[in-house]
C-alpha cells in the first residue's frame, strides 16, 4: 500500500509540473502574439520586403568588388538585382535560382547586381565568389547603400530595375515562369 501511495503522489507531482509548464508556455505565446500584433499594426507584417513595382529607388552610389562604381544613374538598361546575407539560410536556399536567372539574364554580368549585406565580422567571401561569375558584386553593411535606396526589409530579395532606377518587377524571373502542367 505505501508503494501505491508513493506512485500516486509521484504522478500527481508530474501532472502539477506539467500544468505549471503549460501555463508558462501559454503566457509566452500570448506575449508573442501581442508583439506580432504590434508589428503588424505598425505595418511590419504587411509591408513588402522592398519597394513595390513602379516605385523609383533613391539615388545610390557604391563600388563593386572589382573597384568599379555602381550607381542608380549609371544603369544602362534592365538590371537584375539580388540581396543576400551570409548569415541567412533562406539566401543560401535561393542562391541557385538567382545564379540560373543571372546567367540567362539579357545583357550578361553587366546587367546583374548582387548585393551582399554583411554584418561586422561576417565573412562574405563564399557568397562573393559564387556570385562573382554572373554578377557585379557589392558588399555593404546591412540596411545601407543600395539596400536602403530600395527599402529592403527582408532577405533574400530580388528585383529588376529599369535604366531610371524604377522597380519593374520584384522576385526572380524564374519565379514568374509558367509551370508546365
Amino acid at each position: 500500500m505505501p508503494f501505491l501511495t508513493a506512485l500516486v503522489a509521484l504522478v500527481g507531482a508530474v501532472c502539477l509540473l506539467d500544468l505549471v509548464l503549460t501555463l508558462g508556455v501559454m503566457r509566452k505565446l500570448r506575449e508573442h502574439a501581442a508583439v506580432l500584433a504590434r508589428s503588424s499594426a505598425a505595418g511590419g507584417a504587411d509591408r513588402p520586403p522592398m519597394l513595390p513595382a513602379g516605385e523609383v529607388a533613391a539615388p545610390f552610389d557604391a563600388v563593386d568588388t572589382a573597384g568599379e562604381p555602381v550607381s542608380r544613374d549609371a544603369l544602362t538598361g534592365r538590371t537584375l538585382v539580388g540581396f543576400f546575407s551570409p548569415s541567412c539560410d533562406a539566401c543560401t536556399e535561393r542562391m541557385p535560382g538567382f545564379l540560373a536567372d543571372a546567367a540567362a539574364f539579357p545583357g550578361g554580368r553587366d546587367r546583374v547586381l548582387a548585393v551582399i549585406a554583411a554584418g561586422e565580422g561576417e565573412d562574405a567571401s563564399a557568397y562573393r565568389d559564387r556570385l562573382g561569375g554572373v554578377a557585379r558584386v557589392v558588399v555593404e553593411p546591412h540596411r545601407t547603400g543600395i539596400a536602403k535606396a530600395l527599402a529592403v526589409r527582408g532577405l533574400p530579395t530580388f528585383c529588376v530595375l529599369d535604366e531610371t532606377g524604377r522597380v519593374v518587377e520584384t522576385g526572380l524571373p524564374s519565379d514568374r515562369s509558367p509551370v508546365p502542367a
